[in-house]
């Protein structure tokens, strides 16, 4: 009988490297994000980061090899946290589409809540980048924007909402979505984060349903 392949039990202490190299990782990012979007990318230094971070300059040096790099992978942190939590949101939803797309809005903003500082610093600081960084995170944003696209998409050839620009609708939909950090400052004086992703789903689904489909989606259109 033939024998069946079996993997190699992995090293305990090559895992616990790993474990603390993506904590470290992450660690930077944050520090990296929080001082960029304060003081701006050419305002901070790799002294000022690693005293944010409370780690050593030589040590962000084994993670990054510039201020160049660190600035991208912040970006690209927050594009992959969208490419993670978006479709499993949205497959979380089921196989309705006016569910899918609310799903994929709210995952939309949680990646951002959860980023708000690396959300602001890419509008501020990507044109810092290389070209062929500026091109990786458009393509990136292109891809991860994509099952948000499909879902509206789906709503409307099934009947569930108007007849829309289904690009333009997805990009309003983003756009509110980034407005939670671009504006946050302001909108927390009268809005929590729940209530702020409740009516934006509302005002937009308002806009999108098909009149007949309404009486189906009040738990998404009625807001407190």
């Amino acid at each position: 009988m033939p024998t069946t392949a079996r993997s190699e039990p992995q090293d305990p202490n090559e895992a616990a490297r790993a474990v603390r190299a993506e904590w470290r990782t992450r660690q930077l990012l944050t520090a990296a994000a929080r001082l960029m979007e304060r003081d701006g990318f050419h305002g901070v230094s790799m002294q000022a980061l690693a005293d944010e971070a409370a780690v050593s300059v030589g040590l962000i040096y084994r993670y990054f090899g510039n201020k160049d790099e660190l600035l991208l992978a912040v970006i690209i942190n927050v594009l992959n946290a969208f490419a993670s939590q978006v479709p499993t949101a949205i497959e979380a939803a089921g196989d309705d589409p006016v569910e899918r797309i609310a799903a994929a809005f709210r995952a939309h903003c949680e990646v951002i809540d959860e980023h708000r500082h690396a959300a602001v610093l890419t509008y501020r600081e990507s044109g810092t980048l290389s070209p062929e960084g500026r091109n990786k995170i458009k393509q990136m944003e292109v891809d991860t924007s994509e099952p948000l696209r499909t879902a509206i998409r789906s709503g409307v050839e099934s009947g569930h909402l108007v007849d829309v620009d289904v690009q333009l609708a997805t990009h309003n939909f983003l756009l509110m979505a980034h407005g939670w950090a671009l504006k946050h400052w302001h909108l927390e004086r009268t809005l929590q984060f729940e209530d702020y992703v409740a009516k934006q789903t509302a005002l937009m689904l308002s806009a999108l349903l098909e009149p007949e489909r309404r009486h189906q989606y009040e738990h998404l259109l009625t807001t407190r």
